[in-house]
């Protein structure tokens, strides 16, 4: 079972440290990154799949060349095999529009898996378009909003259920052939159902631990040259997408001052108990009301 995680860093909001160019594009290697929350779901289904049915979990992402700590990371969780990085400055800038052609082009040049995997949105972007995109590139069928499936590898078909919200909220099941493409949910909770099963994720993380320090060693790296990609349909200038604006998120200023007091600071613990007394009898008066 040949399985490939799209996977996306996205930025460190929390840093208070994004960087934008003057024409509002955000600058992803001058902003501290992290790995898309939503992917992480992604991955869960990918490692559930390869428990289950062995095989390969390749990641691939998009981004500049700090995206490998990304990647990583993502080999620790998943304990994927092989990692694919697109990187250079004709990729830069793009929409989810040029992002997908990008991503279905190296799909293809690594070879089509049976399985791939995206997470339903980016903590960035919000879109939810980049996974089928993709899928579109590839004309490949898509089953969105998973939160559990099981494979035939015999049949070549996975069966999946996926949230449905609408009016009300049910849970519907999908069958597709293989190769498909699968959008996880953040309802996505793995199932390992035998002691087999955990058994093998046992060894799993353990063959993984020393991979991931290696990292770089099943790391691939694509340019544009390598996917044999025209500059004038990928990166900005392959954007249909027109940003009119940006507004910075600044640093969010410490509104408190802490006074650290330690137990056995008998004057300090005093000042504590002033403080505190007249909450407690407004409390109590509260109650005797």
């Amino acid at each position: 079972m040949d399985t490939l995680v799209l996977t996306k860093g996205v930025p460190d909001f929390r840093e208070g440290q994004v960087s934008f160019d003057e024409d509002g594009h955000l600058e992803r290697g001058k902003t501290p990154t992290v790995m898309n929350p939503n992917d992480k779901f992604a991955l869960q289904a990918a490692l559930q799949t390869k428990v289950r049915h062995g095989g390969t979990v390749g990641l691939m992402s998009m981004g500049p060349p700090g995206y490998k700590g990304v990647l990583q990371e993502g080999m620790e969780s998943v304990y994927a095999d092989d990692l694919y990085l697109l990187s250079d400055r004709e990729m830069a800038a793009a929409d989810t529009w040029a992002t997908a052609i990008t991503l279905a082009t190296a799909i293809e040049k690594k070879g089509v898996p049976d399985l791939i995997f995206a997470g339903f949105k980016t903590a960035d972007g919000e879109t939810g378009h980049t996974g089928p995109q993709a899928c579109w590139a590839l004309d490949l069928p898509i089953i969105t909003h998973v939160i559990a499936l099981d494979i035939d590898p015999d049949a070549g078909t996975v069966r999946a259920k996926r949230l449905v919200e609408g009016d009300v909220e049910e849970v519907e099941t999908v069958e597709a052939e293989m190769p498909a493409f699968i959008v996880s949910d953040p309802e996505f909770a793995p199932s390992y159902r035998t002691a087999g099963e955990r058994l093998t994720l046992k060894d799993l993380r353990s063959e993984t631990k020393a991979r991931a320090e290696d990292y770089e060693d099943h790391l691939t790296v694509w340019n544009h040259e390598d996917l044999n990609l025209d500059p004038d349909y990928i990166g900005l200038d392959g954007s249909p997408t027109i940003v009119a604006g940006v507004d910075p998120i600044p640093k969010a200023p410490a509104e408190r001052d802490a006074t650290m007091i330690t137990p056995d600071d008998s004057e300090g613990m005093e000042e504590v108990l002033e403080v505190m007394a007249p909450f407690t009898e407004g409390d109590a008066a509260a109650g005797a009301d």
